[in-house]
């Protein structure tokens, strides 16, 4: 590894003793080496710490750093990527899992393809145990060569998870980051989309896993406040206000992205068109204070995938 890594992983954790030791094992096994996986402890309770620091003796690649409170969940996303040394940036999570050549893949789609911002890999989902369950269609038109074409996709045509994907880091720093109001992950990939197309690597190589802890249900309210506890007042962030920052994030992320004037003007219409249609159900859920259904992408067909073969530290866990 060179002595600024080209490569940097975030991985923010909040108590993930359940899960994060077969994640590190599966990032420290990527076939892709030159990386520094910078390890972010929301203030953990439970064994995470004794995890991350035995890793950080095995491995010098790991910079392992703990809060000294609970900063939120997007807090400290952010504070991992204003760590990051690395030219290129991937977000990891805890509890998931990577196919040894991920990074690889990921990284020669960037270096052969100078114009996109964002590289990501076919996903899987995979419950407690780490057996596939089902795979996901990705069909948003994210490597679209326009921009106004890409942001309508993103906009009308579902939602394909690509917080996970390897990006350019200064492309990445452009954004507002990770914020925490309604939908905060949606806007900030649709503000990468505005940089440039994305590339999906034609492989299954990220694993998602489901587990209970991940699917509770929450309302507007408990969802921003669980990304960022200083969300939790009723009365200085009304609900109102989380629906009202995520249609600005849409906005400010026009206003800055690196676009020609018709291009702007095509993305305000788009953007004009899709509030249209979302002003009544979204009134209907402010007033009736409802709970949130999370909805993963489309599922399709799935292939056999072996978690066992593809994923390092897992060798021979099932016969």
């Amino acid at each position: 590894m060179s002595a600024v890594p080209r490569l940097s992983i975030g991985l923010p954790v909040y108590n993930g003793e359940n899960y994060l030791a077969q994640s590190i094992e599966a990032l420290l096994g990527q076939s892709y080496e030159d990386f520094e996986l910078l390890i972010s402890d929301n203030a953990s309770t439970d064994d995470t710490p004794d995890i991350c620091r035995e890793y950080g003796r095995q491995d010098s690649r790991i910079r392992y750093i703990r809060q000294q409170r609970n900063i939120g969940l997007n807090p400290n996303h952010n504070f991992v990527i204003e760590r990051a040394r690395g030219e290129l940036f991937k977000m990891a999570s805890h509890d998931d899992l990577y196919a040894r050549d991920l990074l690889k893949r990921c990284v020669d789609a960037l270096d052969e393809r100078p114009q996109v911002v964002l590289a990501h890999t076919w996903e899987a989902m995979i419950d407690t145990s780490g057996i596939v369950t089902k795979v996901l269609d990705y069909s948003v038109a994210t490597d679209s060569q326009r921009a106004p074409e890409r942001f309508r996709s993103m906009l009308f045509d579902g939602w394909d998870d690509y917080t996970y994907g390897v990006m350019r880091t200064k492309v990445l720093r452009r954004t507002r980051l990770h914020g925490s109001h309604h939908f905060a992950d949606r806007t900030i990939n649709t503000e990468l989309g505005l940089h440039g197309p994305f590339y999906l690597v034609p492989e299954w190589l990220y694993f998602r896993r489901d587990h209970p802890e991940r699917n509770s249900p929450y309302t507007v309210r408990t969802r921003c406040a669980y990304l960022d506890p200083r969300r939790a007042g009723r009365f200085r962030h009304p609900v109102i206000r989380l629906y009202a920052e995520y249609i600005w994030g849409y906005v400010s992320a026009i206003r800055r992205a690196p676009l020609s004037p018709a291009d702007r003007r095509e993305c305000y219409r788009y953007l004009t068109q899709w509030l249209a249609g979302r002003a009544v159900p979204v009134a209907g859920r402010v007033l009736s204070r409802g709970t949130l259904a999370t909805k993963a992408p489309t599922s399709v067909e799935m292939p056999a995938i072996s978690i066992d073969a593809v994923v390092a530290g897992r060798e021979g866990r099932h016969p």
